[in-house]
């Protein structure tokens, strides 16, 4: 079997999804690949690379090789890419297949360029890109080829992106570096500063998962937590609150809720008040922090609705558009190396 079918790519922060046409998404790992120092051998990508982050001995480096919703080393997300192209689609192909990846709104010209170059190099014959609020929207199930102003709000590891679509394209946009990678840190951080201990990223990300949250719950929720205490040196364990969490994450919360503010303020009257009736969608992982809509809606006083399946939505956005490659193309004129 050569032929090779499209496939969408959401090439994220955190994690890679990969969409086939016909198939729908097919898989689902961490952005992350350990490597050999010496020799530069890939050892593991995506699960088994990620359970590696925080506990490889010298020689072995687990890297995240997207930073910010852009690639921050080249090689090892070209290596990536491979790696999950040939898990998807085998490694025999007569054909390469076409794929489109999606990119943050605020990419500049070079940041798109390596995505596409890494994308070719992968395996790809055409690559194509989509930014990644249209993606969330058409994921989303909505229309986004009518006159109508829509307000998708997507926070994945890297970036959120908040923007005004209507007619397939974007209207205003914001793309801020504030999201789910963020939240580890903050808390990362808090953790240093009023405990004395240091957590990893992955303990980090568990208390933001479980007990984190934009708002007040009507119980306190816990949870006891691992580390190492920093004027002994010695591992702890301690329990931390949902309201300690909350503390911790008051900041980004607010910078999330700034971009949105803004981006309605430079919305066209007839679209403001299109959102204001159909109200903000948010997408991606972080959108799923615990009150983080009522939040956003109380600052507003617009209804917010969390997409169903919000982690999976730019990927499935990506892999509709796959039947209309054509569109994107002339759209965007981002009509990438043909391979002729």
């Amino acid at each position: 079997m050569g032929f090779s079918p499209d496939i969408g790519i959401d090439l994220g922060t955190a994690s890679v999804l990969v969409f086939v046409k016909g198939k729908g998404i097919v898989l689902q790992e961490p952005s992350v690949v350990a490597i050999d120092k010496y020799t530069n051998n890939v050892l593991a990508v995506g699960r088994e690379a990620r359970r590696m982050l925080g506990r490889t001995p010298g020689n072995i480096v687990a890297i995240r090789p997207l930073k910010d919703g852009v690639i921050s080393d080249y090689e090892i997300t070209e290596k990536m890419l491979k790696y999950f192209i040939q898990k998807t689609i085998g490694k025999k192909l007569f054909f390469k297949p076409k794929i489109i990846v999606c990119v943050p709104s605020g990419v500049t010209e070079v940041e798109k360029r390596a995505v596409i170059d890494a994308t070719n190099e992968a395996g790809a014959r055409t690559t194509y890109l989509i930014e990644e609020p249209i993606a969330a929207a058409i994921g989303a199930g909505l229309d986004i080829t009518q006159p109508v102003g829509h307000m998708i709000v997507d926070i994945g590891g890297g970036t959120t992106d908040v923007a005004v679509i209507s007619l397939g394209g974007i209207v205003v946009s914001n793309s801020i570096k504030t999201a789910g990678d963020k939240f580890d840190e903050a808390i990362i951080r808090y953790m240093r500063k009023t405990h004395n201990i240091m957590i990893g990223e992955r303990t980090a990300e568990e208390l933001k998962i479980n007990i984190g949250g934009a708002i007040k719950r009507d119980e306190a929720v816990t949870m006891h937590v691992r580390g190492r205490n920093l004027v002994s040196g010695l591992p702890v364990n301690i329990e931390i609150t949902s309201e300690e969490i909350m503390d911790a994450l008051e900041e980004n919360i607010a910078s999330i809720a700034d971009a949105i503010h803004s981006v309605l303020e430079r919305t066209p009257p007839e679209m403001a008040s299109d959102i204001a009736d159909q109200g903000i969608i948010m997408t991606g992982g972080g959108a799923l922090l615990y009150g983080l809509d009522e939040y956003v809606q109380k600052r507003m006083g617009i209804p917010v609705t969390v997409a169903e399946d919000a982690i999976s939505c730019v990927a499935k956005g990506t892999g509709k558009a796959l039947n209309s490659i054509h569109v994107l193309a002339q759209a965007r004129g981002q009509r990438s190396r043909q391979d002729r």
